[in-house]
């Protein structure tokens, strides 16, 4: 929601909140984030000092503890324990503890009613995940209800597209909004509301630029004394017939803007006249061209929350400062009076989230589009087969706290790794197919019978048919062998997953043009001795196999921080983030897996069909984890890599 409100308002410096002074208590003062190695999170050095001395302090009673069970007695030995599976986490857990429950207990009251309100100026990106898990689950968990609120104060910047792509994704996530409302439901009523604080002589009609407003807030990083507009002076009377006149189009955008008259020495800079009203000269949406002035953020968001009863009005912290304007506006105007809290935004390294960054992206055919996979917008990470149920883990995981989290990527992309693995099958997939000829024909045409997971049973199995002649990745094949080589060579031995016996390669032939290898010749191995290494293989498509484009994703920059790269993020573009084989072969029994289709039933995919292309997931053994992509066609099957599987570093 900020990067929205701040794209929508750059435009328009005198509605923006002021800038604090070097000694004002704001966001960017904060002190600079250091890497906790541990967990991944970027935190405070503060922060990562207690953190520290916690686990020294730990470290320290572990080892005292050791040093008195050997200088004990010995005890008899038990039997290991059996390794625990992986179980799906509680996302319940982040509201019965910590922060929000805390938050909860400050206004224990039923029902909860909480909104999740963006501005419809762009597609929702990662850091919204949270924001929309932490709005509605903490309703849910409270037996209350959310406001999907569109904040529709803004003509200039905001497009159908972005109204309909916000709603698909949070009923997605598996959420589903109380009532859909727009900040421009109450237009009449806020513009009642301004004249009424006019009338209190708690607003003003304001003419001044931009220039003279950064004076009038401390100049420069605050270094010289803050004053009140002399605008400020003016009567009710005379205020009242200034802003009919910029109602009724009598000012151009600029000439005139209402001001809140707050406290301008107060050292919190949202008290420092806010902008409360502005003229803007552009058809609205929903309301036509009924009006030429439009509501700022500042003095929407909080009466709104009002007018909807929200009991925890909840944000993150780059708010916390408006926390006291947001309360100023609301004990003057209305009688309802929420609550605001704050918690830590959440942010992932390598990743661009800025709405105009992004559309350099597009506009510069970068990236596919919007939902270019490589991106970190929802609609992005959707495509790319990331099930919802997989982020609101991430999300609980984090958990949440009044800490702003840059995480690694790395950590995002392991509970990923972690949700697919219990709960997507297991299929054959060869990127770059290359042809094993068998010698015997003995099992040509017999049927395989291969579960789709051997750690869950309830999956079922399905059969593949086994061919004369299948098919290997070319990387499982090395012409010249060696001792620290486990895979396929000439007079080397390699399981085949699920064949009937091992192989054993006898030639090969190679294109003379490229020095590829283009056919190898085997035979059963049938000495009964088992080989050190089992390979993916699949059969022809005679057998039923799929030819499919599969498209393998790496990060879209080279660095953790592509903004602050020399030359801008456009020179940390990374050649290889995007990888395609497009002849790439999966088993028959991916039809079976489409068929039976979303895997898993969670979240905003929780029925038999419901869901999209992405919700065809797989796990391509020895490969990585793989969906369908919107690109597929009933001719042509496209397959996005959500996460390689952590076996890829140890590949032999």
């Amino acid at each position: 929601m900020a990067d929205s409100i701040a794209d929508s308002t750059a435009k328009l410096d005198i509605t923006d909140a002021p800038t604090a002074p070097d000694t004002a208590p704001t966001v960017d003062n904060a002190p600079k984030l250091q890497l906790d190695e541990e967990t991944g999170e970027w935190v405070s050095k503060g922060e990562l000092k207690k953190r520290l001395a916690k686990r020294a302090k730990k470290a320290s009673k572990d080892k005292n503890k050791e040093a008195s069970n050997a200088a004990a007695p010995p005890k008899t030995q038990q039997p290991k324990k059996e390794k625990v599976e992986d179980v799906p986490i509680d996302t319940d857990s982040m509201f019965k503890q910590g922060f929000l429950n805390d938050v909860y207990k400050e206004r224990p009251v039923k029902p909860v009613i909480t909104r999740f309100p963006p501005e419809p100026n762009g597609h929702l990106h990662i850091g919204h995940a949270k924001a929309i898990a932490v709005n509605f689950g903490f309703a849910r968990y409270h037996g209350g209800y959310t406001y999907l609120r569109m904040d529709d104060t803004n003509p200039e910047s905001e497009e159908e597209e972005y109204f309909t792509s916000i709603e698909e994704t949070v009923r997605w996530l598996g959420f589903e909004p109380y009532k859909i409302t727009y900040s421009s439901d109450h237009f009449d009523t806020l513009y009642a509301l301004a004249e009424k604080l006019i009338e209190q002589g708690n607003a003003y009609v304001c003419h001044c630029d931009d220039q003279e407003v950064k004076k009038q807030r401390g100049g420069e990083k605050g270094a010289s004394p803050r004053y009140r507009c002399e605008h400020a002076n003016q009567s009710v009377e005379e205020n009242l017939k200034k802003f009919r006149a910029m109602r009724d189009g009598e000012y151009k955008p600029r000439e005139a803007f209402l001001r809140m008259k707050q406290d301008i020495n107060d050292p919190n800079p949202q008290n420092w006249d806010l902008a409360a009203y502005r003229v803007l000269n552009k058809p609205h949406h929903r309301t036509g061209d009924k009006w030429v002035i439009y509501p700022t953020y500042d003095f929407t968001h909080c009466l709104c929350d009002s007018f909807e009863k929200i009991t925890h009005s909840l944000c993150t912290v780059e708010f916390f400062l408006s926390r006291t304007s947001y309360e100023w506006l609301n004990e003057r105007l209305v009688e309802y009076q929420p609550m605001q809290r704050e918690y830590g935004r959440l942010s992932i390294e390598g990743s661009v989230l800025s709405k105009r960054k992004l559309k350099e992206l597009v506009d510069k055919g970068i990236v596919r589009g919007w939902n270019d996979p490589r991106l970190h917008t929802l609609i992005a990470i959707r495509r790319k087969g990331v099930p919802p149920g997989a982020i609101l883990e991430f999300v609980n995981e984090l958990g949440v706290t009044t800490t702003n989290s840059i995480i690694q990527m790395s950590r995002f992309e392991q509970t990923i790794r972690r949700y697919l693995e219990r709960t997507v099958p297991r299929l054959m997939l060869v990127l770059d197919p290359v042809p094993v000829v068998l010698e015997s024909s003995e099992f040509d045409g017999t049927d395989l019978t291969v579960p789709f997971s051997p750690k869950n049973p309830a999956m079922g199995d399905h059969k593949i048919k086994f061919s004369q002649t299948v098919y290997i990745d070319r990387s499982d094949f090395r012409e010249v062998d060696s001792k620290d080589y486990f895979r396929l060579a000439p007079g080397k031995t390699v399981g085949l997953l699920q064949a009937p016996f091992p192989i054993t390669a006898t030639s090969f032939t190679k294109d003379e043009t490229t020095g590829l290898v283009t056919e190898i010749k085997a035979v059963f191995d049938r000495s009964g001795k088992k080989p050190k290494t089992f390979i993916q293989w699949v059969p022809a498509e005679s057998a039923g196999s799929k030819r499919c484009e599969a498209r393998i994703y790496n990060s879209l920059f080279k660095s953790n921080n592509p903004t602050g790269a020399e030359g801008g993020f456009l020179s940390d573009l990374n050649p290889d983030s995007e990888i395609i084989y497009p002849n790439a072969l999966v088993e028959s029994g991916f039809d079976e897996v489409r068929k039976r289709a979303p895997w898993p039933e969670a979240a905003g995919e929780d029925k038999l069909g419901k869901g999209g292309p992405e919700s065809v997931r797989f796990q391509g053994m020895r490969v990585g984890y793989f969906a369908m992509d919107s690109d597929s066609r009933d001719d042509k099957i496209v397959l996005n890599r959500i996460v390689s599987l952590k076996e890829d570093k140890e590949k032999s």
